[in-house]
């Protein structure tokens, strides 16, 4: 008995597709369905952005993976921030890319990540020196809250500059 050596990829092919052949559709099957994954994800995302009324004109959101990229022009800064929170807020988000302009300018806002044992009194007072502010806070993180008891931790929030 002996072995006998040949070039496999010479000849008819009685196997069907070859397994690098296999693979390589199996992979650009598995692109195709994330990249449509993606693109319904995005679809869902502008959706909300409409439902919650906030309003930026020519709104164009691409999700890779876990970063969003937003462009468009919001109506103020506000409505930017709470565009760029309702991305950020959403699972499986980790990077919002904020490519957005905004149409009518006013101070950024900054943003506090909700820790354990966080109240929105307890933010105003971190952040304004008294914890009666408190709806301040709730305010500017309309619509996307509802309720000022309902915050959780890892969530992101507006702390809109306060004069004086």
């Amino acid at each position: 008995m002996s072995l006998f050596s040949f070039i496999k990829t010479a000849g008819a092919t009685i196997f069907g597709k070859s397994k690098a052949e296999r693979a390589a559709e199996a992979k650009a099957a598995a692109e195709a369905a994330e990249l449509k994954a993606e693109a319904e994800a995005a679809s869902r995302l502008e959706q909300t952005i409409r439902d919650l009324q906030l309003e930026v004109t020519d709104l164009d959101i691409h999700i890779d993976d876990d970063k969003v990229t937003i462009k468009g022009m919001a109506y103020n800064q506000a409505t930017k921030e709470k565009v760029v929170l309702v991305a950020g807020n959403s699972g499986g988000i980790a990077y919002v890319d904020d490519q957005m302009t905004v149409e009518h300018v006013e101070p950024e806002a900054q943003f506090h990540t909700v820790e354990s044992g966080d109240s929105l009194s307890k933010i105003a007072k971190q952040y304004y020196g008294d914890a009666m502010k408190y709806p301040v806070i709730f305010e500017a993180n309309k619509p996307m809250l509802t309720d000022p008891d309902k915050i959780y931790p890892g969530q992101v929030l507006r702390i809109p500059h306060m004069e004086g």
